[in-house]
């Protein structure tokens, strides 16, 4: 049985109780998603048949709808794979109400909603697996590897578990060469986690009052 995150409401954005955090960008979380995740991983120029993306934070499973949303936009064949890593889901409810707030992706929220609670599913162009428990726990236990990572837990400052050294070096293990890795967060021991991972890692601009997101890269 899952042990669903518990939230309070700011308007239609959802707050962690646990963590104390928002769930996405109080500005545009879509837009965050779009700058961070996509362009912040060189998508959608990268996609091909199988892609694999990896996430460490679910949440709301915005990241997904705009993936799926871009991948589609760009006519590739075959199917997006997507893998994403969560402690602690929200319920099916919490998830379709935090969708609501994004009509540009309402098409795609409401043919996922009926899967949502599912830990793995499959449609036409999408195959889904969400690994429940602890990151630091499942991920070595992942036998997949990477072409993309959303590094997206909440904040280091209020999640530091899902930002140590130690699963940095996990998230490294588990890209293939030439893979990248994004997140929105440029804090200095993020970088030198990835850093030490043995992945080329460089500042770039973020998003909205975010001066500064990180992006890595395994080297080929």
């Amino acid at each position: 049985m899952a042990d669903h995150h518990s939230l309070n409401w700011r308007g239609e954005t959802p707050v962690s109780t646990r963590f104390d955090d928002p769930y996405f960008s109080l500005e545009n979380g879509l837009d965050e998603t779009r700058h961070v995740f996509l362009q912040g991983n060189g998508l959608p120029d990268r996609f091909c048949d199988g892609f694999q993306i990896a996430e460490l934070g679910f949440g709301t499973g915005l990241n997904l709808l705009a993936a799926l949303q871009l991948w589609r936009q760009t006519g590739i064949t075959g199917k997006l794979r997507f893998t994403t890593f969560e402690a602690f889901p929200l319920s099916a409810p919490d998830m379709t109400r935090a969708q609501a707030a994004f009509d540009d992706v309402a098409e795609i929220a409401s043919e996922l909603a009926p899967h949502w609670g599912k830990n793995t599913f499959e449609i036409a162009d999408l195959r889904f697996e969400m690994v429940e428990g602890d990151a630091r726990e499942t991920l070595p236990q992942w036998q997949g590897k990477a072409d993309a990572w959303f590094l997206d837990g909440f904040s280091p400052a209020k999640n530091p578990e899902l930002w140590s050294p130690e699963l940095m070096a996990e998230v490294g293990a588990h890209m293939a060469p030439g893979a990248s890795a994004a997140t929105y967060t440029a804090a200095g021991h993020v970088r030198r986690g990835l850093v030490a991972a043995g992945l080329e890692v460089t500042r770039i601009p973020g998003y909205g009052r975010k001066r500064h997101m990180t992006r890595a890269i395994k080297p080929t």
